[in-house]
């Protein structure tokens, strides 16, 4: 009789450890963009916010490369190619060591996360039509992304006994929306599309594929052939972040013969830190500052906002734990003993905490409409505080239980470092 597979089954040893350090230095870069987001609300608000407005317009670079952009563009297109390089560093893990590498054990992760993309961008377009704003169904993108360094700060105040299988799960969602999110903008949000950059951005993308599978490391050679992809990217049209989950995905995970870690491995250590410590939050920082003085209510009644907040609010619990549920059921699979069915459904709640992509493409959506772009930093921070909310809520009714699962989980009587659980 063939073993029926278990869902949120504890992880293996080796992605246990690569999954709580991703996590840990994700909750510590969440904590700097919650920050770095408040900072910029206050100073938008306050009677200094003419140089707010100010410093996210101020122009720099160099205007021969077509790189004269403002600081807030800057934050857009440079630093978070380096989140997204570091997201396409994530997949290619996943897809090669880790929870996508066995059909078995991707199935569910997958088609959760997009279910959890489907089903917010569905009822974000119902909604915004229903409303009668037919020109705001551009920006059905918007609740389509989970924010992991926002819910992981989230976690790490009401859920940090979580077992690791189910934060496993919400970074799997997060990898895996980023990826949707990346295609969602290459295709349907560049601007001015130009051949002949794209087609050097793609041959100088295949170059650094050919120099990992030839063993090359030197950051001599890799530095600046990324600088020139992304630079071409720009210059395409296509969303410069493009360039950089693409390297992240062509990076070679595997360790050749007498190399201490795979470039992959030592890319993510070096970046992960600079991505959720500096480029996230300085992202959020130029992104998040919508000014509420002199506003009446209809940015937050306007139907961009109200379809957000149904799309992240009600849309993502809605396709991720419905898309889990369905998979499990169709394939025989079975939960986790130590799970129940609520546990996956707090964290399909926490996954509508949108907020650096669902910005991001915000912009892009309505690059030359401010009314809609305030509306959409607000349903964007109006939906995710009522998704953290929810979900704390959802965490903290099993809270013993995740804290009695910890204790078995974390337990090392002879303080090998290695949890007794696997050594039975």
């Amino acid at each position: 009789m063939t073993q029926r597979e278990v869902v949120f089954d504890r992880l293996p040893l080796s992605e246990r450890s690569w999954v709580l350090s991703a996590l840990r230095q994700e909750t510590v870069g969440g904590s700097l963009l919650l920050g770095a987001a408040v900072t910029a609300l206050l100073w938008a608000n306050s009677p200094w916010r003419s140089t707010y407005r100010t410093l996210t317009e101020v122009s720099v670079g160099p205007e021969a490369l077509h790189l004269h952009l403002s600081l807030a563009a800057w934050a857009a297109d440079g630093l978070l190619a380096v989140f997204f390089f570091v997201a396409g560093l994530e997949l290619k893990h996943e897809l090669v060591l880790g929870t996508l590498s066995k059909a078995s054990r991707a199935i569910v992760p997958v088609v959760a996360a997009l279910a959890g993309m489907v089903v917010p961008a569905l009822l974000y377009v119902a909604t915004v039509s229903a409303m009668g704003d037919a020109e705001a169904v551009r920006g059905w993108g918007i609740p389509m992304a989970t924010d992991i360094a926002f819910a992981l700060a989230v976690l790490a105040v009401v859920g940090s006994k979580l077992p690791v299988a189910l934060r496993a799960f919400l970074l799997t969602l997060a990898v895996v929306d980023d990826l949707g999110a990346i295609l969602v903008i290459a295709i349907f949000y560049g601007h001015g599309f130009s051949v002949t950059p794209f087609v050097l951005a793609a041959t100088g993308i295949g170059i650094w594929w050919v120099l990992q599978r030839l063993g090359a490391s030197t950051w001599l050679v890799f530095l600046p052939l990324a600088l020139v992809v992304w630079g071409l990217m720009h210059a395409s049209g296509v969303h410069a972040t493009v360039a950089g989950v693409a390297l992240g995905l062509l990076t070679r995970v595997r360790r050749k013969e007498g190399e201490a870690r795979a470039p992959a491995d030592r890319y993510e250590h070096l970046l992960r830190p600079l991505s959720a410590g500096v480029c996230v939050p300085v992202f959020a920082f130029f992104a998040a500052g919508v000014t509420f003085v002199g506003l009446d209510t209809s940015p937050v009644s306007a139907p961009v906002a109200v379809g957000i907040v149904v799309g992240l609010v009600l849309g993502k619990p809605l396709g991720v734990y419905g898309g889990a549920r369905l998979v499990s059921r169709f394939t025989r699979a079975s939960l986790s003993s130590s799970l129940r069915w609520a546990d996956v459904f707090a964290v399909a709640v926490l996954a509508g905490v949108g907020f650096t992509v669902s910005l991001l493409i915000g912009d892009l959506a309505f690059a030359a409409d401010p009314g809609r772009q305030s509306s959409t930093k607000i349903g964007i921070l109006l939906a995710s505080a009522i998704s953290a909310v929810l979900a704390t809520f959802a965490l903290l009714r099993r809270g013993r239980a995740y804290t009695a699962l910890a204790e078995v989980e974390e337990a090392d009587s002879d303080g090998d470092g290695v949890p007794d659980v696997y050594q039975r």
